[in-house]
């Protein structure tokens, strides 16, 4: 390589740093490649590379899957416009940082005994509502015990279920004593729906009212329409670089993007992935995709006819062709599921099970095992679900045929789907959000008890195995029970999980972020509004 090459190839790599394009460690490997030393590839990283946040201006975001019926209530959030309106104007115990680890929020420190029966969480003294009222062990308190109790209508009931008290320890602590140890319990505390809300009086929370100790003020809420936001002056981390910000729900994909090219945006949720490539070669725009613990999920009620037949529900397993799943409707922004809810993107990866393949003879021999060669059944989807959601079950539908299937693809409303269709119709389509643990993904949709067992599915070794699991602390056997429990899903369970979709969305060219977009939410975990800023 000539020394002109050289310099071509660093000069390409500082404009790619300074527009956000490159990784810090993609830009050293390649700068050293280019025969710079480390010493200069790191000052050339300080002095080319993005510029530092900064702080003005009103962002507008628009985003997918948003609903009339969505509330302020943090137990019954279900949509990703109620997540990321979540994250934007309340605060939680811990968050996920964007390179994916577990960091503090309300929480500034925390620790366990031994057996992790006993978690003890300092709270940050900075950390005040929006009405201007300090963050108290008291508010903490009772905001998780809004999820729990046999009375709570909390979706994440079921991950508070081993927390036994939760105490005021009277220094600016709190501790959880469980009944079994849960090595996770920090992780767990990330779940959207544990914000942390203002006690009242009798032990309640006030939800109702809107105040948060995010690092936004909620200022007004449309709900399934729009948001507005303004600065929380006194948030207690980095951050909130915004003036001001509005939250736009957009369930069309198309009307979300045309939003995003005409600058009626700064940026957009879940991208058109069909125009994906159009999209990269707007000069105006900047494409993120990041890879996730997302899911596609196709739930069965194992409880219902035909689907509390074993071997039914294996033979619609065998009758999807995930590979052309992916390549025309996601794209080849995936990674392929085998029917157990645990991705390569979390801990404890089962990587050693055989993949599932289509094998539609192989699904005709189990209906005629089941005396059902002649298998109707009705899926129920909405556009709203993901991008390509109706297309994808259309084409399932045509991979079933050749297994004698006839699969009904039902269009629902995209509003109300999640409070009117998803664990009210005994087959459907879902995407969920990234978990970082085996542990809570499996601890809340797939536990028996689960308020969002999305299947029915009734397992007792599973549910055996998951409570073993959650305490032990020898990851050698931690990764053999989630091995076996994968197992146990794939062949038992009444869930069709075609692929694990990547993030894939967009924003202005003017819109900044950091060097990583954490995997847990679209959007930056679902906390682009506090974490990116314009440039200057």
């Amino acid at each position: 390589m000539t020394k002109n090459s050289d310099q071509l190839m660093i000069d390409r790599l500082a404009d790619a740093a300074r527009e956000g394009k490159i990784s810090r460690r993609s830009f050293m490997h390649y700068s050293m490649a280019a025969g710079m030393t480390a010493s200069a590839a790191t000052g050339l990283w300080t002095t080319a590379a993005k510029a530092e946040p900064q702080s003005g201006g009103h962002f507008r975001l628009g985003a997918h899957d948003g609903n009339t019926s969505d509330t302020h209530d943090p137990g019954t959030y279900l949509s990703f416009s109620m997540i990321q309106v979540a994250h934007t104007f309340r605060s939680y115990l811990t968050l996920i940082e964007p390179d994916g680890s577990n960091g503090p929020d309300v929480a500034t420190e925390w620790s366990a005994t031994e057996d992790a029966k006993e978690w003890t969480f300092k709270l940050n003294d900075k950390a005040t509502f929006h009405s201007g009222r300090k963050v108290t062990a008291n508010d903490v308190i009772a905001s998780m015990n809004h999820h729990r109790g046999e009375d709570s209508t909390s979706a994440a009931t079921a991950l508070l279920k081993d927390v036994e008290d939760i105490t005021d320890n009277g220094d600016g602590s709190v501790t959880f004593v469980l009944s079994t140890g849960n090595a996770d319990l920090p992780w767990l505390m990330t779940d959207y729906h544990l914000a942390i809300c203002p006690a009242n009086d009798d032990g309640s929370i006030d939800w109702k009212s809107g105040d948060g100790c995010g690092p936004y003020k909620l200022t007004n809420a449309e709900f399934g329409v729009s948001y507005e936001f303004e600065r929380h002056d006194d948030w207690h981390l980095d951050g909130a670089y915004f003036d001001s910000v509005t939250v736009t729900v957009l369930n069309d994909p198309n009307a979300r993007q045309t939003a995003l090219v005409t600058g009626d945006v700064d940026a957009v949720t879940q991208i058109e992935l069909k125009t994906l490539a159009l999209l990269q070669r707007d000069p105006n725009l900047e494409i993120d995709q990041v890879s996730s613990a997302a899911a596609i999920t196709m739930p069965m009620f194992c409880d219902v006819a035909p689907f509390d037949n074993v071997d039914v529900r294996n033979a619609l397993k065998l009758s999807i062709n995930r590979q052309e799943i992916i390549d025309k409707i996601a794209f080849g922004t995936a990674t392929m599921g085998n029917d157990f809810h645990h991705s390569p993107a979390m801990p404890y990866w089962p990587e050693d099970i055989e993949q599932r393949e289509y094998d539609p003879d192989q699904a005709k021999s189990l209906l005629k095992k089941a005396g059902m060669e002649d298998l109707s059944v009705e899926i129920s989807v909405a556009d709203s679900v993901f991008s390509g959601s109706v297309d994808m079950c259309v084409l399932y539908a045509e991979h079933a045929k050749a297994a004698g299937i006839d699969i009904k693809v039902k269009r629902e409303p995209n509003d109300g789907y999640y409070s009117d269709v998803w664990l009210k119709k005994p087959w459907c389509c879902v995407q969920w959000g990234a978990r970082p643990t085996p542990d809570v993904m499996y601890s809340l949709a797939y536990k028996d008890d689960a308020a969002w067992n999305e299947s029915h599915w009734q397992n007792e070794r599973f549910n055996e195995l998951l409570r073993m699991a959650k305490s032990e602390i020898d990851d050698a056997k931690r990764a053999e029970m989630y091995h076996e429990m994968a197992v146990l899903a794939k062949d038992d369970g009444g869930t069709v999980i075609p692929f694990f979709p990547d993030f894939v969305y967009a924003r202005r060219k003017n819109v900044k972020h950091g060097e990583n977009l954490a995997p847990s939410w679209q959007m930056d975990g679902a906390r682009a509004c506090s974490r990116w800023w314009f440039e200057g």
